[in-house]
């Protein structure tokens, strides 16, 4: 399955032989996302919101040439995308992609009453929160939907609550209104104040607001029903535009998908090993 790096191989996993060398690739809604492993030391990523399939293929299949040893596993919420892209991936390195779900699994518990519509980003999130917490977490991962997830401090995913990402509310106040304009993310300027000036500011603000409103009471609702407040982590393409320097937020971490599947990988060598 998920092969060790070896000694003098070059490429990626000559820094750290004997690591588990992979490169992990995460297919959402919106952006396809990549990086290579060794162990759990990222050494190279890529991706970027403009970056198509071919372009997203050429680039992993670029990366695999250049990590001896390594083998590629895939996690999506996207199954359609990730199909096609395993396909083209597969005709250009002439290896096996190994899916997360299908080929290899998830190490960690869950208390979710029905998990077969669970998001593989969600618990990829909450498995490299957790490893570098070894303590209660919340995740916010603020992509087309934004996530705000909570791992306890046994390491088992609870669940947690799904709200429109910023991007989704001013798509939605556009299409859904007869004069809203259609507008990109952008960070109000300070001076400008408070109180929305014109349309354009007014819808701004609120949609920053309504995102970091929604995070700040659901992170003090799952404090208070566990009696303790967790460890705070931000990740996703919006992450650092809406909680960067935040006082709530101890760490945003944009890649945290990418390193639960390295997590995975490294749990699933373990496991062929008999560890």
């Amino acid at each position: 399955m998920v092969q060790s790096a070896q000694a003098g191989s070059g490429g990626a996993g000559e820094d750290r032989p004997g690591g588990v060398a992979i490169i992990a690739v995460s297919v959402g809604n919106s952006r396809i996302k990549f990086a290579s492993f060794n162990d759990l030391e990222m050494l190279d990523d890529g991706a970027s919101p403009n970056t198509d399939i071919e372009q997203a293929a050429g680039l992993i299949a670029g990366m695999f040439a250049r990590s001896a040893g390594a083998e590629i596993v895939m996690a999506s919420v996207n199954p359609a995308i990730a199909d096609t892209l395993e396909s083209i991936l597969v005709g250009r390195t002439g290896g096996s992609i190994y899916r997360l779900g299908r080929d290899l699994g998830f190490p960690i518990k869950h208390a979710i009453d029905d998990d077969s519509t669970l998001g593989q980003d969600r618990l990829l999130n909450a498995i490299a929160a957790f490893e570098m917490t070894r303590q209660a977490c919340i995740v916010i991962d603020c992509g087309t939907a934004m996530t705000v997830d909570f791992v306890d401090g046994e390491g088992t995913f609870q669940g947690g609550a799904i709200v429109p990402g910023t991007r989704m509310m001013l798509r939605s106040l556009h299409e859904q209104t007869a004069a809203l304009p259609l507008l990109e993310l952008n960070m109000p300027a300070s001076e400008r104040g408070a109180f929305g000036k014109d349309t354009t500011h007014a819808m701004m603000l609120g949609v920053i607001a309504a995102a970091r409103g929604a995070a700040y009471h659901l992170v003090n609702t799952y404090a208070e029903a566990y009696g303790g407040y967790p460890r705070v982590i931000a990740t996703g393409g919006d992450a650092r535009f809406l909680f960067e320097g935040d006082e709530i937020v101890e760490h945003v971490v944009p890649d945290l998908q990418l390193r639960g599947i390295a997590v995975c990988a490294k749990a699933a060598l373990a496991e062929d090993a008999g560890e």
